[in-house]
């Protein structure tokens, strides 16, 4: 009876920390993802518990990690075989600006203000939003930034060189599965697709692990790489 309330708390442990996660933002987590973080702070906890609580002994905390590492593990797999699953426990990118405009609501949703955006784009060299063409907020707290033609290094207003448009990269296809959104967003249909492929004499979906998309540009198309003996690699499936 002991160790299934020892079970229960820790499960409830999990699902708590995890909430914990979601409610403070990507910003919290620095380098980490949200689910690294909950795993961090649990593990630092069994570990404190078998140094200092002299109530606690081996055998439990043996347990817990048994326990945790289990969960883990089950968070692991089912983020391979379900890739629907990924946003949930690691969390999606964040399209902060767009075409130079900030999006307001995104700011929201990450649970970060105006002056902590300057500070996260300063950190990249960049202090005036002016100079930004697209920055997307990655899932580990951390700014990417891609910014406007003119501003790009080298700086073309320094040689008087003719701006072009930037043009924000798309991913249509990852592990083997399109990407219906971004598709969408970037104006294109399956059937385009399926004959950029088809032009790269690739005939199915699932044979592709990443596809790329930019205005102007041809497909970037990355099939699953094989192994020296032909077996596909399957690190991603």
């Amino acid at each position: 009876m002991k160790y299934l309330f020892m079970l229960l708390d820790t499960v409830f442990g999990f699902v708590a920390l995890f909430i914990l996660t979601k409610i403070l933002g990507k910003t919290q987590m620095s380098q980490l993802t949200p689910f690294d973080f909950v795993a961090a702070i649990v593990l630092g906890e069994l570990v404190g518990n078998a140094l200092f609580d002299k109530n606690v002994g081996v055998t439990e905390i043996g347990f817990l990690v048994i326990v945790w590492g289990t969960l883990l593990y089950l968070v692991e797999i089912t983020t391979q075989k379900f890739k629907g699953t990924r946003f949930l426990l690691e969390g999606k990118p964040s399209l902060v600006i767009h075409k130079g405009n900030i999006i307001y609501e995104e700011l929201k949703k990450n649970k970060i203000d105006m002056d902590e955006l300057n500070h996260l784009l300063r950190l990249k060299d960049i202090f005036t939003i002016r100079e930004v063409e697209y920055a997307i907020m990655e899932t580990n707290g951390e700014i990417s930034v891609l910014k406007k033609s003119g501003y790009q290094e080298p700086v073309k207003k320094d040689f008087q060189m003719y701006e072009s448009a930037s043009f924000l990269p798309f991913t249509i296809i990852s592990d083997g599965e399109i990407l219906e959104d971004n598709l969408k967003e970037a104006n294109l249909t399956k059937e385009w697709l399926k004959h950029e492929l088809e032009k790269q004499e690739i005939y199915r979906v699932e044979d592709v692990l990443y596809a790329e998309y930019t205005e102007n540009e041809a497909l970037l198309v990355q099939p699953y790489v094989r192994e020296p003996d032909g077996s596909q690699n399957l690190f991603f499936k």
